[in-house]
């Protein structure tokens, strides 16, 4: 009878690994009343890389109500956000070839989507980083932090 017992404890426990392995990936959604879903997203220490998979759950188009996902040092967000709206839309708002920007997806309007890795060795642990929303206007309440699990 033991022996049965160890069997199904180690069975259970192979098949419940996978439950407690690293979740490398988020979904955030951005809607027609500028919002985020999310105000934080914390990066488990095992992701290399993390996915981040914008939705954009409006209606409106992205030249009226589009959103992006950015993401940078905190200290660096209101230059960057400047520069992304000088760049424009067909741009992404992101200004071409900014090394402040560590990742950031396309511009999306309603019921579209666009995904992005983020390579984590690029972060360290201690820095503070923000997530935003580079379209004009959106960046002072469209944003979040960014962090690596401690």
């Amino acid at each position: 009878m033991p022996s049965r017992f160890l069997v199904a404890a180690a069975l259970l426990a192979a098949l419940s690994a996978p439950l407690h392995a690293a979740d490398c990936s988020v979904q955030i959604d951005g809607n027609d009343a500028m919002q985020f879903n999310k105000t934080a997203i914390d990066v488990p220490k095992a992701c290399k890389s993390f996915t981040v998979q914008l939705r954009h759950a409006g209606k409106m188009p992205k030249a009226a109500m589009g959103h992006n996902w950015v993401l940078a040092k905190t200290a660096d967000v209101q230059a960057v956000a400047n520069d992304g709206i000088a760049a424009g839309l067909d741009k992404q708002y992101v200004k071409p070839g900014d090394a402040r920007v560590i990742a950031h997806t396309r511009v999306v309007g309603g019921g579209e989507s666009d995904s992005v890795a983020v390579d984590v060795s690029k972060l360290k642990a201690g820095e503070s980083y923000t997530f935003f929303c580079s379209f004009p206007g959106h960046s002072g309440v469209m944003k979040g932090s960014f962090a690596l699990a401690r």
